[in-house]
């Protein structure tokens, strides 16, 4: 634009000269052609310093031009930098952590497979045992005799036995199953089973010392006494006997006629009044709402005794017992029959004895498991149990 209007500033000059001149010329005619010359050469000096105005502008304009452009450019290239160095921060950083979360999955990775690595291992050395100790127990099994089976079997009844005689105090039924785990081992007929069959014996033999209490029979009994105290008749007004009265009889001696006196005065105010002295306190008869709380009391009291029974409490069982054969006597009628026959089966379940003593142990149940493990090896150690314990 500047060298338009330099351009254009340059025309108009000219034009003005070329104007100016013919006026110049047309009013001066007559003038000398050196007044030409000069003008001429004045003009050419303007020209000349025109073009070198124009010059010195243009080289103005173009330096501005090129300082601008190189301003420009230097700030293009340093924000062409600033970004290059944001991209390559940026790069930079996702390789970073491109990097880290593919060392993190690689060392994921490897101890995963570690892991499985080491739990397949240990699963086949469990294995390779299992499969060892099954071989040896096929092994063991291929040798055994056909009536081994026959241990096993009373093994399992003196182990019952045991849990009859310790938990229930079931004496019967804990020799019965003695017994037949005795018959099991003598069917084998083998020699090499004497000490355990001997065992078997003493275990036996001390079981059958011990008392057999028919504790089912008891309760039922006590059960039927229970029942009978409502049908029970009271006794009467209780007292002590009355002093002896001396004789009263009038004599014939007439030196004894004080006594004759005396004795007649008292037969005859015995007509009126009669007193008699007793040593001893009178038992009261009891109210009818007394009456029932001895009835219940007295059921209360073979209550006791029943459950005394049953959990084998002999000290228990007697104090009942004897209390309930005290109340009998006392406020119960002795003279009725079914008084009597209470009284008499109480006398007769207070003498019985539930203390039983129990052994502790069945020494010939721990000489049978030996002899079982010895012999069958039953003792296979399973997978399961092994990764359990781990």
């Amino acid at each position: 634009m500047t060298r338009n209007n330099n351009k254009k500033t340059t025309q108009t000059e000219n034009q003005a000269d070329s104007q100016v001149a013919p006026v110049d010329t047309e009013s001066t005619p007559s003038e000398p052609s050196t007044r030409s010359d000069s003008e001429r050469l004045e003009l050419c000096e303007r020209k000349a310093k025109r073009a070198v105005k124009f010059s010195v502008a243009a080289v103005i304009v173009a330096l501005l031009l090129g300082g601008g452009a190189f301003y420009h450019l230097i700030n293009a290239q340093q924000q062409a930098q600033s970004e290059l160095a944001a991209v390559r921060a940026q790069l930079m950083t996702s390789e970073q952590s491109l990097a880290e979360q593919l060392q993190q999955t690689e060392d994921a990775t490897l101890k995963t497979a570690k892991t499985a690595a080491e739990h397949a291992q240990v699963t086949l050395a469990q294995q390779q045992k299992s499969i060892e100790s099954l071989q040896r127990t096929i092994q063991e099994l291929q040798g055994r005799r056909p009536n081994d089976w026959l241990l096993a079997e009373a093994d399992y009844l003196v182990k019952l036995a045991g849990r009859k005689l310790f938990l229930e105090h079931d004496i019967e039924s804990a020799t019965l199953l003695m017994e037949s785990a005795d018959q099991r081992l003598a069917a084998l007929n083998d020699p090499s089973l004497v000490s355990v069959r001997q065992a078997l014996a003493n275990d036996i033999t001390k079981l059958r010392t011990l008392p057999i209490i028919d504790r089912d029979g008891i309760v039922l009994r006590l059960t039927s006494l229970q029942q009978e105290v409502a049908k029970l008749p009271l006794a009467s007004a209780i007292l002590p006997n009355a002093q002896p009265q001396p004789d009263t009889a009038v004599t014939d001696d007439v030196s004894n006629w004080r006594n004759n006196l005396v004795n007649s005065l008292k037969s005859f105010s015995e007509h009126f009044i009669t007193y008699r002295t007793r040593e001893g306190s009178a038992v009261p008869l009891l109210a009818p709402q007394q009456h029932f709380y001895l009835q219940e009391n007295l059921k209360s009291k073979l209550e006791t005794a029943i459950k005394a029974v049953y959990d084998e409490k002999p000290k228990q069982y007697q104090a009942a017992l004897a209390t309930a054969l005290t109340w009998s006597k006392t406020y119960f009628n002795q003279d009725a029959h079914s008084v009597k026959q209470f009284i008499a089966a109480l006398t007769q379940l207070e003498q019985v004895n539930i203390d039983i003593e129990y052994p502790k142990a069945l020494p010939s149940q721990a000489a049978l498991a030996d002899l079982i493990r010895t012999r069958l090896r039953r003792d296979v150690t399973t997978l399961t149990e092994q990764e359990g314990q781990q």
